[in-house]
């Protein structure tokens, strides 16, 4: 187990701001690591300064030699043109069979790999470029939010890959859920300091809330003790009998302490509109058909929505969901049919282009004016302003300042100061935290009207879908089963899918490129590999003993320093000696062969 990146004593800020404040941390060769912490907690900062694009003020990032890095980037590094097989051989420099073969674990064949890749939906590119990390053969994949917009039939291949990936992974993700099928071990940030639990991020979170929960229970103790001592001490210091006492008690007073309770700052708190259930279809669609003048998505869509349903939307990217919703409210007329709201239907939309779009010259205060039912009152605004943390001077701030996580929170704000009994949610988890995301589950749960959503976040869907719409081969139709049921279905596919490619893989004659790669070796004759042997039976008896003194130094060593240094050289012997015994081996079969 080598250790291929430390973070000693780390220290950044901006301006005000301190990310990392004496941050410690060690990846080794053999974890998956889920890498959390809140927006703007400085994740994205630390892998910047992994990758050597900026710099700690104090501190230093420790790199084992044979560290090799794959970052997955969100930029487009295609040419115009190129196919996505022309794409990996350019990128990798590897032939064409390695390319296909490694693509064929993305799924990515036919059309996929030899059309144009810049007509790729996002979530096809994210495995081109996927396929391009594996070709590098890296030992630490660094994810930033891999699961950003890719549908779910892409996460779960992604998962598949990770988990029978053999090299360390970081994965910054809000994706409770991708984090759990993937990662072995979670590293925290915050406030500035960085913890390595040994345990998946279920547990992590438990450990958390326990933790809480003991010192709660713990300082409400000590403070009923302080009460029940500051109570005797009021009432006997004055007495000469009993003024001894008291000031023992001041003494054991003193020695008390509540343990204070870090805190990452303030929580969303989102609250529904408050409107009256209803009962009966809230929605009806009659032979509907979706998409644009030249290219029909989805035809023949009959489907009904009963009023206090939370209907989510699945499929994978590129089949229609948001043209659907956009056909649902609308903003996309629909070729042909009829869409039918019921009777005191009032809908509001949040959509995924929407906090791109907002009004810049607004402050936050004006848009939530604008947006909320005539007669509300400024305390109700601000009250609003603030459960999505827009509080004191924030409310005057003009939306051109705002950053995207900000603009989500103000148009979430928008859509729930509204009196809409009904809810159209285009991806609402995307550029809101993990807290916000589980603030906006609890209020969905409790609201009484109907809500129409999509997401990528699978712990979302759980929680918050009773029943789902599947968008496929244009089709659009009701699934009959949960979201567990259909997670089952995608994963049943998925898993065909790949054993029949391991089947075409195992009994597919091997390239011609490939077999001219590796002819065959002559054979020796029992001279040649007895001389050879005795070589490397040498050379495992000089490092094995280099490796026991090196063991030996390094228990002895007290500076950190110098210690690191020993434990990779140790790591470079120990490597060099399993090949040479793996050598050995080899001899020892083709000597009794000879």
């Amino acid at each position: 187990m080598a250790v291929l990146l430390q973070i000693r004593d780390a220290h950044k800020s901006y301006g005000s701001q301190v990310l990392l404040d004496g941050a410690d941390a060690s990846i080794t060769d053999d974890v998956k690591v889920g890498f959390v912490g809140r927006n703007g907690a400085g994740k994205s900062t630390l892998l910047r300064v992994i990758l050597g694009e900026e710099e700690l003020e104090t501190g230093e990032v420790i790199r084992h030699p044979r560290l090799r890095i794959g970052y997955l980037r969100q930029h487009d590094p295609f040419h115009p043109g190129e196919s996505a097989l022309d794409f990996l051989m350019r990128d990798s420099g590897q032939p064409d069979w390695r390319c296909g073969e490694v693509a064929g674990q993305f799924e990515i064949k036919g059309d996929y790999l030899d059309g144009p890749v810049q007509k790729l939906s996002g979530g096809w590119q994210t495995r081109v470029k996927l396929a391009a990390l594996l070709l590098h053969d890296p030992n630490l994949l660094l994810l930033d939010e891999p699961t950003n917009f890719l549908d779910l039939r892409t996460q779960i291949l992604l998962e598949h890959f990770l988990r029978n990936y053999k090299e360390a992974c970081l994965i910054v993700s809000h994706d409770r859920a991708f984090l759990a099928a993937t990662c072995t071990q979670t590293l925290d940030l915050s406030r500035g300091k960085l913890t390595m639990f040994p345990g998946k991020i279920d547990a992590f979170l438990e450990y958390q809330a326990d933790r809480i929960a003991t010192l709660e229970r713990t300082n409400a103790t000590v403070q009923a003790k302080m009460k029940q001592l500051e109570t005797f001490i009021a009432k006997n210091k004055a007495r000469a009998s009993s003024a001894a006492q008291a000031r023992n008690k001041s003494k054991q007073l003193e020695r008390l302490e509540v343990t204070e309770i870090e805190s990452e700052g303030p929580t969303v708190s989102i609250r529904a509109p408050q409107v009256e259930g209803r009962k009966g279809i809230a929605l009806r669609c009659v032979d509907v058909s979706i998409g644009y003048p030249e290219r029909v998505i989805a035809k023949d869509v009959n489907l009904e929505v009963d009023h206090g349903a939370r209907a989510a939307i699945v499929g994978d990217n590129g089949q229609g969901k948001t043209t659907f919703l956009r056909t649902l409210v609308d903003s996309l007329p629909a070729i042909q049919g009829e869409v039918r709201w019921g009777h005191g239907c009032k809908v509001g939309v949040y959509a995924q282009h929407v906090y791109s779009s907002l009004p810049d010259k607004l402050t936050v205060l004006e848009y939530l004016e604008q947006h909320a039912p005539l007669g509300t009152k400024t305390q109700e605004l601000l009250n609003a302003a603030a459960s999505l943390l827009f509080r004191g001077d924030h409310v005057y701030k003009k939306i051109s300042v705002l950053s995207g996580g900000e603009r989500a929170r103000l148009c979430m704000a928008g859509v729930m100061l509204s009196q809409c009994n009904i809810l159209i949610l285009d991806e609402p988890g995307n550029h809101l935290d993990v807290d916000t995301v589980d603030s906006l589950a609890e209020a969905l749960l409790a609201f009484k009207g109907t809500v129409i959503f999509t997401s990528h976040d699978r712990h979302f869907m759980k929680r918050v879908a009773s029943h789902i719409i599947e968008v496929r081969d244009g089709r659009v139709v009701n699934y009959h089963g949960d979201y567990e049921a259909y997670l089952y279905s995608v994963n049943k596919e998925i898993e065909e899918g790949e054993r029949e490619l391991a089947s075409k893989m195992s009994k597919a004659p091997v390239p011609a490129s490939k077999a001219a790669a590796k002819p065959e070796a002559p054979r020796r004759n029992e001279r040649e590999v007895r001389k050879e042997l005795n070589n490397v039976e040498k050379l495992i008896a000089r490092l094995d003993a280099q490796k026991k003194q090196l063991n030996e130094t390094m228990l002895n060593t007290a500076g950190a320093k110098e210690a690191m240094k020993l434990h990779e050289e140790l790591t470079v012997v120990a490597a060099q000696l399993t090949e040479a015994e793996e050598k050995w081996c080899v001899l020892s079969e083709e000597l009794a062969d000879a």
